[in-house]
């Protein structure tokens, strides 16, 4: 495994909360913002860790680095959010090594997503990446890992039906709407926020329900009106919010805050109004309740929803597993290359110092000494013997580390 500043070598941990033990409260006391994830890097690369991506999505958030001790990452993820420890501790995950390493795999795929086969982390987790890059905290073994997933995750996506039917939160939102309301073309839809999962269900509206009566509010205007350019929705400013409420019939809350941005406040409804809250924290304060003719739908309450194709995504599960398997013992091939690597590169510059030495010898003592053809001729045997040396360490994977030993005793290499 890679290591952290210093001699002693680090594990590589994942450690996270999710939809399986954590209910929407929970998991939004555990949610990274950008800001947040910048500030939980920042302090990753003063303490000494090299290697390390945070994911904060709907329904999970998880830190993967390489450290002494899991409870590193666990501290860097309560420092930064307003969850505990101690809160933490009997809901969470902790993984290490290959078992993190088939976690990421099964996250990738969708298959321990809250709706199976939910491809919208696959996307998190390559933006998770480019930040961690741009922090200098993405070294060679995790950005290598992260593409084995992105791999895997398209081929499962094109080789298999994992991904048919109702397969994302956005894509459940709109389903949920066409079971619940009728005559849904004629009504008025209102999407409140532009980030991911408002882009998204934006244009499943668009796809699934034929509506022309949908608004689109972001408190950035520029970035709702580039999805307008693209859906042909109308935008409105975020200060009309309250007015834009009160004439709509549905409301559907993505903005992806830390605190609630809607509240009985601004709700001046007197006729029946569907709020669908998309946020992780939730953005729709549970007092709306109280007022009449509100109904209030979270995400986890879209994902309960039966799934008529459910059960026909289940079958492609252990297709989705072998393309898993195959692709993660590439990548575990890869990890033992890499371990064997630099002892082959020291043997291959050992044994070119023989070859230069011997040459040099036998250019001393004959005076039509081919000089260039005795390097080409040494160069070709040392390099025969170096894929002789690695051949075996690939072939022997279960006891290459007494073999790396005795190769380094042997030519007296540096360890």
């Amino acid at each position: 495994m890679e290591q952290l500043k210093g001699k002693h070598s680090a594990s590589f941990y994942v450690i996270g909360i999710s939809h399986k033990k954590a209910d929407a409260k929970l998991r939004g006391d555990y949610s990274l913002s950008p800001t947040k994830k910048a500030s939980l890097l920042d302090q990753a690369k003063h303490l000494g860790i090299q290697s390390i991506v945070a994911t904060s999505t709907c329904n999970r958030t998880e830190i993967y680095g390489f450290v002494h001790h899991p409870s590193q990452l666990v501290e860097l993820l309560c420092n930064n959010t307003v969850g505990t420890i101690d809160a933490f501790k009997p809901v969470s995950y902790t993984l290490k090594d290959t078992a993190a390493i088939e976690h990421m795999f099964r996250v990738g795929a969708g298959l321990d997503s809250q709706i199976l086969g939910d491809f919208e982390i696959i996307s998190q987790l390559k933006s998770s990446a480019r930040v961690s890059k741009k922090y200098n905290l993405l070294d060679a073994y995790l950005e290598r890992l992260i593409n084995s997933v992105i791999h895997a995750s398209k081929r499962i996506k094109t080789e298999t039906k994992l991904s048919s039917g109702a397969t994302s939160v956005s894509f459940a939102s709109v389903q949920y709407i066409l079971k619940s309301v009728k005559d849904v073309n004629t009504k008025n839809i209102l999407l409140f926020g532009a980030g991911k999962i408002g882009r998204n269900t934006c244009e499943n509206l668009i796809k699934h329900t034929k509506n022309e009566h949908i608004t689109l509010i972001n408190r950035t205007r520029d970035r709702a009106e580039k999805i307008a350019g693209k859906f042909k929705v109308l935008v409105k400013d975020y200060a009309q919010l309250p007015e834009e409420i009160k004439s709509t019939d549905i409301l559907i809350v993505a903005t992806g805050a830390q605190h609630p941005t809607v509240d009985k406040q601004v709700i001046q409804n007197k006729k029946p109004l569907l709020i669908l809250d998309l946020s992780i924290p939730k953005n729709v304060d549970e007092n709306v309740k109280e007022l009449k003719n509100i109904t209030l739908t979270h995400l986890d309450e879209l994902s309960d929803i039966t799934d008529e194709n459910l059960n026909k995504r289940k079958e492609f599960i252990p297709v989705a597993e072998a393309i898993i398997d195959e692709i993660k013992n590439e990548f575990l091939a890869w990890l033992e290359y890499r371990k064997f690597a630099p002892t082959i590169k020291a043997l291959k510059e050992k044994l070119n110092v023989f070859a230069e030495a011997e040459i040099d010898t036998q250019r001393k003592k004959l005076d039509d000494f081919n000089k260039t053809q005795a390097d080409l001729i040494s160069a070709q045997i040392v390099q025969k013997i170096t894929n002789h040396f690695a051949h075996h360490l690939k072939q022997e994977a279960n006891t290459n580390n007494n073999s790396l030993e005795l190769i380094q005793k042997i030519f007296q290499l540096d360890s």
